[in-house]
């Protein structure tokens, strides 16, 4: 569903994008609106879907999670059946932050969150080696966090 943005509803977006927590008062500073105007704007972006929710960004390190890895998923079957259980399973993964089903030489990528190679061991031993319908599995570890971004262009 598009919505038509005027140039406030894009600052309301951009900002809440930086900073998710900033007070309807500065908000609307910011945007040159009243504070009562301001927050129906925010609210008509939240019901129009454009904002799905608001959440804070944790520092994956700083709770353990020093490694990521992206996954390579081919699955043994092309079926509706078999796709449902493989997404549902892995949704499930400790760790997992993505799961996306894509076209070429897999059929899925998955994002994961590990704390290290040991514990990513475990996980591939008692987790992944489990997922419904998998034929084949290549995990990529990521060397370096080169980019990272949630801040879609508005």
């Amino acid at each position: 569903m598009e919505h038509t943005l005027d140039r406030i509803d894009r600052k309301l977006l951009k900002l809440l994008q930086q900073d998710a927590s900033l007070p309807n008062i500065e908000l609307a500073e910011k945007t040159s609106l009243s504070p009562p105007a301001c927050s129906r704007r925010v609210a008509r972006l939240r019901e129009a879907g454009l904002i799905r929710k608001t959440v804070a960004l944790v520092n994956p390190r700083a709770l353990g999670y020093n490694g990521l890895v992206i996954i390579g998923v081919v699955l043994d079957r092309s079926t509706t059946d078999s796709f449902a259980a493989f997404e549902k399973s892995a949704a499930g993964l400790t760790g997992c932050l993505e799961v996306q089903l894509v076209t070429g030489e897999f059929d899925y990528f998955v994002k994961l969150r590990i704390q290290s190679i040991d514990s990513f061991n475990e996980l591939h031993a008692s987790q992944l080696i489990g997922l419904p319908g998998v034929r084949q599995i290549r995990t990529f570890v990521c060397l370096k966090e080169v980019f990272e971004t949630t801040v879609i262009p508005v």
